[in-house]
């Protein structure tokens, strides 16, 4: 397998190079040259199959020969190590739970894969990798916790001050050893922006060897369809589900349509999004636009120009009715957010996080125009990372963990970061 950058300006990599690289020369992203069918019988055999049996099938096509296939498949055990179920919640919605791994959030899936691909990888080199990487919430927790005390990478993390949660920030800033933590004065769109100018700064790329872990990369961004595979198999109907996606920088969504370009049957997909929504509208006026991002209770999707949109137009050919035939826009309001968390509560007793419940929202409202249809929405974070406004919604305290009580009583170690170029530079630069 082959990956080509969607600006078409530099030359197509394998996937070790796509992988280490984040980005390609040029600026874009990688993208791979085709998309794998799924194998004969792969499907019907979902059912009896293992987590890290559907990792291995799903993940090996795109990885070719980079990686032995012996070390692929430990690599792809260790992704897949913790259960991601599907929970009915009514009769005609059911919820992929994708918050049981490590941190506590959906992200814990890529970031392991990711890890242990530039760990092996890196094991001939002679100067580390940094991993670079913008976060609006648990993006960055789960690549501190995927990549600490891996042997040669460093790791580095921007994320918005004040615009995280009380556990989020914590899962960033108290790991130490090889993560260090950026607290930029800004938005998670500013964050995002300095990752960005760092790749395409050609001399501080001679100084570093830098690699991104936000879905932008590669190895992050693939991983993720597993979360679909996975739940197919658990899918008790005969009908394909709709399937409803809390998208802020569309890595996630992307992944789903990308399987369900390989084969995998889905009904229809719901982007649902919170008052950040450039795709949304783009879906229905067939025009996109970015916008200044905006600050809600579902944090880690405020996003004002998704990086992984473009992947998805270039998977539909920049098609925007055959993408509008598959693929609905939700905004959701954190009005509507809140009262969705309240409502779900009191009638099934099942406690939502800020994200699911705009995805629960969403696909509420698609169901009811189609009441032949059943779905799945993603729960992509455990609620106790968002006590505020799930506590506010229920009337519950939300309990903390056993495995987030140690760290919760660790020091914050970050550095505070002005939103300019210049300034990350000259950190990176010592």
């Amino acid at each position: 397998m082959h990956y080509y950058s969607l600006n078409r300006q530099s030359e197509p990599v394998d996937f070790r190079t796509a992988a280490v690289a984040g980005q390609a020369p040029d600026g874009g992203l990688y993208f791979p040259e085709t998309i794998p069918r799924f194998p004969a019988g792969f499907l019907e055999q979902l059912p009896r199959l293992s987590s890290a049996e559907i990792a291995l099938t799903v993940l090996r096509p795109y990885v070719g020969t980079s990686i032995p296939e012996p070390e692929l498949a430990r690599i792809c055990a260790e992704t897949v190590n913790f259960p991601l179920p599907v929970v009915p919640i009514t009769e005609r919605i059911s919820a992929l739970e994708l918050f049981h791994g490590p941190t506590l959030a959906f992200k814990d899936v890529g970031a392991r894969f990711m890890s242990r691909c530039l760990g092996h990888f890196s094991r001939h080199e002679t100067r580390p990798v940094t991993v670079l990487v913008a976060t609006s919430g648990d993006t960055g927790g789960a690549v501190a916790s995927g990549f600490l005390g891996v042997p040669g990478v460093e790791v580095v993390i921007l994320y918005p001050s004040g615009r995280v949660s009380p556990v989020q920030e914590q899962q960033l800033t108290a790991l130490g050893q090889n993560v260090r933590a950026l607290e930029v004065r800004g938005n998670f769109d500013d964050c995002q922006r300095l990752v960005k100018q760092a790749f395409r700064d050609a001399a501080l790329r001679q100084r570093r060897q830098l690699t991104s872990a936000n879905s932008i990369n590669v190895a992050r961004w693939l991983p993720q369809q597993l979360y679909y595979v996975t739940a197919l198999g658990q899918w008790p109907h005969a009908a394909p589900p709709v399937v409803a996606v809390p998208s802020g920088n569309f890595g996630n969504l992307c992944a789903g349509l990308l399987a369900y370009a390989s084969g995998l049957p889905v009904v229809h997909f719901v982007a649902a999004c919170n008052q950040n929504d450039a795709v949304p509208q783009y879906l229905t006026s067939g025009r996109y636009a970015a916008q200044p991002a905006v600050p809600t209770l579902s944090n880690a999707m405020d996003v004002g120009d998704p990086s992984n949109f473009g992947r998805i137009l270039e998977l539909f050919g920049h098609q925007h009715p055959v993408l509008r035939q598959l693929l609905s826009g939700y905004a959701v309001s954190d009005a509507d957010t809140s009262a969705t968390i309240a409502r779900v509560f009191r009638a099934t007793g099942y406690v939502l996080d800020p994200h699911g419940a705009v995805a629960y929202y969403a696909l509420a409202d698609y169901l009811r125009q189609h009441p032949e249809q059943r779905g799945i929405f993603l729960e992509t974070a455990h609620p106790v990372k968002f006590p505020e406004a799930v506590e506010a919604a229920t009337g519950q305290a939300v309990p903390i963990p056993d495995e987030l009580r140690e760290l919760m009583q660790q020091p914050k170690q970050s550095t505070l970061l002005e939103p300019e170029y210049e300034a990350l530079r000259a950190y990176l630069w010592e």
